[in-house]
């Protein structure tokens, strides 16, 4: 099978599911412009499922924006190092059911079933062009390079959300529903240790989310901070580009060696996790959190192969100082004198870190206003977190932020304590999405519930037209 015929085979499919039906939602006018029903922050694999997801219940006044180039929205050709994906190959995601939306079919068609076997992990690269492949198949309205800067919410219902860049359209967009499909990082901020940020200049470290200059690194020597698979992904992709030496401190005596996500793949958690009670949601995550996700054995096999590897466990810095040689880093095991530092330790998950949200986050409910958990797993990190509903709306503290935040929703990492990976991780999508979209199209019907309701008590429209007796 080539692609060409994949792409028939897929319209062929959708055609079979009644797939792009008449939208049912009512359209609203507005004297400041087009109001879409749901605009999706977020073009990367999370907004282009949902989009799909949105679509098939025949809601087509949609946008999607995202302020990346077309081809690289999302982490895989920006700051994503690893080889391949960490996920196993034959989960499926945001295909929603259709085999032929699969990753497996499209890397059927190109290189057959044959080649399928031979693969172990999923390819970074081919993972991203399968996400170019799925939107262009897929027709979804994306826009690019358009950047949301503010949602100013209003309490008739319809935000306001203030964009900019090269691809937008206009400086404002009017929107019933805002789905923030913003990944990993879309939640909060990327985490840098401030005795990091506080004591070194810019041109000594860099969070492994932002772009380094590998080939200025070349023949130097760095330290990665974090004992997770990013740290290793990223020495490995350093020493892969030249760089003469990758050393790798963790806080820990011992490397993790339990990844909770493979346990949750094929438990139920994933699907079920959200209809968990609060305190068993806290525990699991909390759990979780403990347990950090280590690299895969390729990973850690591919960048420990390389003569200037070296690994430092039980390693926390407790100091960096600059110097006219570089960074030095103080440890339990003494100083270390690097070119440059790479810092691989997460994020911090808070609506107060988001822009976008400075209008709206002081109503947001978080996990520490609903939940007071046990002094021995009690963590402020978890606490900071949204309390969202089970289809991912933001929920308020207060009655005045009920109408402002009604209508938003986060699909993205900040959802974990509420709904586990189901809309944070390449595994969870399949199950993520339709909650979504259930959620989503939920609200946009009973929104407009006395119109629906009076229209289907006016409906008389006449269906049987036969007569007893019959005539001759």
């Amino acid at each position: 099978m080539s692609l060409e015929a994949l792409n028939e085979r897929v319209k062929n499919d959708l055609s079979y599911l009644a797939f792009g039906g008449p939208n049912w939602v009512r359209q609203l006018s507005h004297p400041e412009g087009h109001v879409y029903d749901v605009v999706i922050v977020g073009g990367g694999q999370s907004g282009l499922g949902a989009a799909f997801g949105l679509l098939r219940e025949r809601v087509s006044n949609i946008l999607v924006i995202d302020e990346n180039p077309e081809g690289v929205e999302g982490p895989w050709e920006t700051y994503a190092r690893m080889v391949t994906l960490r996920t196993p190959k034959h989960l499926t995601s945001i295909d929603l059911g259709v085999p032929s939306l699969t990753f497996r079919s499209w890397w059927e068609a190109q290189f057959g079933p044959e080649g399928w076997e031979e693969v172990d992990k999923i390819p970074r690269g081919d993972w991203m062009n399968y996400l170019r492949w799925y939107r262009k198949v897929l027709n979804l309205p994306v826009i690019n390079e358009v950047k949301l800067n503010l949602i100013d919410p209003a309490e008739d219902g319809i935000h306001r959300l203030h964009i900019e860049g090269p691809g937008a359209p206009s400086n404002l967009l009017l929107a019933r529903k805002v789905v923030l499909a913003t990944g990993i990082q879309g939640g909060g901020e990327w985490h840098v240790p401030k005795f990091i940020s506080d004591k070194l200049p810019e041109n000594l470290y860099a969070h492994t989310s932002k772009a380094i200059d590998f080939e200025a690194l070349k023949g130097k020597k760095v330290a990665v901070l974090g004992g997770g698979a990013s740290a290793f992904d990223n020495a490995n992709f350093a020493l892969s580009e030249g760089v003469a030496e990758a050393h790798v401190f963790v806080r820990r005596k011992e490397m993790p060696r339990i990844n909770p996500i493979r346990q949750m793949e094929v438990s139920g958690m994933i699907e079920h996790f959200y209809a968990l009670p609060d305190a068993d949601k806290y525990t699991a995550m909390a759990h979780f959190f403990k347990h950090n996700q280590p690299p895969t054995n390729d990973t850690f096999g591919r960048a420990a192969s390389w003569p200037g590897f070296n690994l430092h466990l039980g390693a926390p810095w407790l100091d960096v100082e600059a110097t006219d040689e570089g960074a030095v880093v103080t440890t339990p095991q003494g100083k270390f004198t690097f070119d440059f530092l790479i810092i691989s330790t997460g994020l911090i998950t808070d609506p107060a870190l988001r822009p976008e949200l400075r209008l709206v986050e002081s109503h947001i409910t978080r996990w520490g206003d609903r939940f007071k958990a046990p002094e021995e797993i009690a963590n402020p990190m978890l606490d900071a977190h949204p309390y969202l509903s089970p289809g991912f709306a933001y929920l308020s503290r207060d009655a005045r932020g009920e109408k402002l935040l009604h209508g938003i929703f986060a699909f993205n990492y900040s959802a974990l304590i509420n709904s586990g990976i189901a809309a944070s991780a390449l595994s969870g999508m399949r199950y993520g999405v339709p909650k979504l979209v259930s959620a989503v199209t939920d609200q946009l019907f009973l929104d407009d519930r006395d119109e629906n309701l009076k229209d289907f008590f006016a409906y008389n429209e006449v269906e049987f037209v036969g007569e007893w007796p019959v005539k001759a």
